[in-house]
């Protein structure tokens, strides 16, 4: 797990330089220039993953470094695997359940489901266990809204529920869109 940790620290830091634009506005991962990814780093984290996996035990942080490396193959095939994304959240759900794992596995199912499977997963996480949880928020906004309903309710308690306030310009900015 240490080498996994390792991995997914360091996935995290080669990503860094894009998450901001010039004037400090945010980038998601989706919409990230991979060109200003660091590769070498990419590389480094690579090699921590190998090292994790070769021990055959994986756990929670090997299963998340996983996770960054498929998205990090973007910058070389030009296109996010989703259904791996997917795959590798069922097995950190499995073994690690928190609320955060369950909200990204909706994310990402959604993304190989459709938004209706992304938003069941979401509306099965306790509420108790997700009211003051901002990604759950994001999320439920993101999918509510490809699924043609209002999604105002959930853009506003995320956008109160961040903290960053480059994070709440952009979900400002999203929902606003939603409305044109």
């Amino acid at each position: 797990e240490a080498s996994g940790l390792a991995a997914l620290i360091v996935f995290s830091e080669a990503r860094r330089g894009a998450q901001r634009d010039a004037v400090g506005a945010f980038n998601p991962l989706s919409q990230q220039d991979t060109g200003l990814w660091d590769t070498a780093m990419i590389e480094e984290a690579e090699q921590h993953l190998a090292r994790a996996a070769a021990c055959g035990r994986p756990g929670p942080y090997q299963i998340e470094a996983a996770i960054q490396s498929v998205h990090c193959d973007r910058a070389k095939t030009g296109r996010t695997n989703w259904t791996a994304i997917a795959v590798f959240y069922d097995a950190l759900v499995a073994m690690a359940p928190s609320v955060g794992a369950k909200v990204a596995k909706a994310a990402a199912r959604a993304e190989v489901d459709g938004p209706a499977a992304g938003l069941a997963l979401l509306e099965a996480i306790p509420q108790d266990a997700a009211a003051a949880y901002q990604p759950y928020w994001a999320v439920r906004a993101h999918l509510e809204r490809r699924m043609g309903q209002t999604a105002e309710a959930a853009f506003a308690k995320a956008i109160d529920l961040a903290v960053d306030a480059s994070i709440k310009r952009y979900l400002a900015t999203q929902r606003d869109s939603e409305e044109s």
